[in-house]
């Protein structure tokens, strides 16, 4: 068995353009996060848990910034290519565990559908993902509204 962490960070963007995806779930009631891909911070906590559990560096390392092939591209695609790695290696994902750090919007009735996304990238069954949402009472960047960060967790076992 390994374990890997991960965090990540997105403030969001200061136009009003496009909207949120966490978790590869629309939102649209709330604004775009920044970022080179789409700037999923869910899904971008997921894939640094994953590759640190199977050794593999970082997600910067594994999809540089500077690539202008990854600018916009949907973060589901990029786990879908941890996902790959992982196999190419024979390593199983066990399960996920997820934390949102977010102030608005809230997200309970997003939770499901996000569980959902990650699982069906990933082929895993729902239960084996699990996502849960907090606020930073209104605390820093995060709580004043400004960003939204996710940590997550990886078992995998070789």
């Amino acid at each position: 068995m390994r374990v890997g962490f991960g965090y990540d960070i997105h403030k969001f963007r200061d136009n009003n353009e496009g909207y949120l995806r966490l978790g590869g779930v629309e939102i649209i009631e709330a604004q775009q996060l920044e970022g080179h891909s789409d700037g999923d911070s869910l899904i971008h906590a997921v894939i640094d848990a994953l590759l640190g559990a199977a050794g593999a560096g970082d997600i910067g390392e594994t999809f540089s910034p500077d690539d202008p092939s990854l600018k916009g591209i949907d973060s589901r695609e990029l786990l879908l290519r941890v996902e790959r790695l992982l196999q190419s290696r024979n390593l199983e994902v066990i399960n996920l565990d997820v934390t949102i750090i977010a102030e608005k919007p809230r997200l309970a009735s997003y939770i499901k559908s996000m569980r959902e996304s990650i699982a069906g990238v990933m082929s895993l069954s729902p239960a084996a993902v699990n996502i849960k949402a907090t606020t930073n009472e209104g605390m820093g960047v995060i709580g004043n509204g400004e960003a939204i960060a996710a940590m997550a967790v990886a078992l995998i076992e070789d």
